[in-house]
């Protein structure tokens, strides 16, 4: 997966290592304590379980680390805020250097497995009442995820649409966007009326019932512009954890997704130097 590759491992980590606090000097007065893990080493193990979706215990055996390590590392930088800040330069890195394109903006939400339930997770519709958890997404006209809020998959699309909207204008996005294209599922009187206040032009289908024996042709919708938000979902959903998730806490699933977020983003800015930085250099 290109997630591990060496490149966008070194790339990621430098990000990373430079939003680590200041730590005092690993001694002890007697020399006779257990070293401290390499900040490195828990990350390569981190990493490991959000791209395979292995447990702690495969990730830690993988890395040559206890099990405990990783868990305390992952949580001692989840209440520091990494991962949100990680995602946070990468999606300011990649838009100084591509450039985001928020005129034609795509929001949809994806449903995937819980089975360890805990906070953030419900009943799948989808998944005949199974424990759960789902994302609402938005991306750029290119399918670059621009803002996510995770929660639980009972919850619907178009009651996590307000919060995706509120990232959007946190972000300073907001006032950049002229449409938002959404999929039937949104065909509701509220979600209009937030559309008509906060100015911004809402491509929604209409929701139409489809009577049992007609041809199913009839009832399909067409992609159309949501394709964007529809392939970032595909590229969120090949990291093994967002995709099975055994988290208890919604912040970890949150920080998981900020992570795999911030590996996309990586990954596009490595493809992209090595495409177009002969380019400017020869310049």
């Amino acid at each position: 997966m290109p997630a591990l590759h060496p490149t966008v491992v070194d790339a990621i980590w430098a990000a990373v290592e430079a939003l680590l606090p200041d730590r005092p000097p690993d001694t002890h007065p007697l020399g006779c304590h257990r070293p401290r893990v390499p900040d490195r080493t828990c990350f390569e193990g981190i990493l490991t379980r959000l791209v395979t979706g292995c447990s702690w215990d495969v990730a830690a055996r993988i890395c040559k680390v206890g099990e405990t390590p990783l868990r305390r590392r992952r949580d001692e930088w989840v209440r520091t805020g990494i991962f949100g800040a990680l995602a946070s330069e990468a999606l300011e890195g990649y838009d100084r250097v591509v450039g985001l394109d928020l005129s034609e903006v795509a929001v949809d939400g994806s449903l995937h497995k819980a089975p360890s339930g805990g906070e953030g997770t419900g009943k799948n519709p989808t998944d005949r009442g199974k424990l759960g958890w789902k994302w609402s997404l938005a991306t750029n006209a290119k399918g670059i995820p621009i803002a996510w809020a995770p929660e639980a998959a009972n919850r619907h699309d178009s009651k996590l649409l307000e919060e995706t909207l509120a990232i959007l204008d946190f972000r300073g996005y907001e006032v950049e966007v002229a449409t938002v294209h959404l999929d039937r599922g949104y065909d509701y009187a509220f979600v209009k009326e937030l559309f008509r206040e906060s100015g911004v032009e809402a491509a929604i289908p209409l929701r139409r019932k489809v009577e049992r024996g007609a041809h199913r042709a009839k009832s399909r919708i067409s992609l159309g512009d949501r394709w964007p938000v529809e392939r970032a979902n595909s590229w969120l959903t090949n990291f093994g954890l967002l995709r099975r998730n055994t988290d208890r806490k919604l912040v970890h699933r949150e920080a998981a997704l900020d992570l795999a977020v911030a590996l996309i983003l990586t990954t596009k800015l490595v493809k992209w130097r090595k495409r177009f930085g002969p380019v400017f250099a020869a310049a």
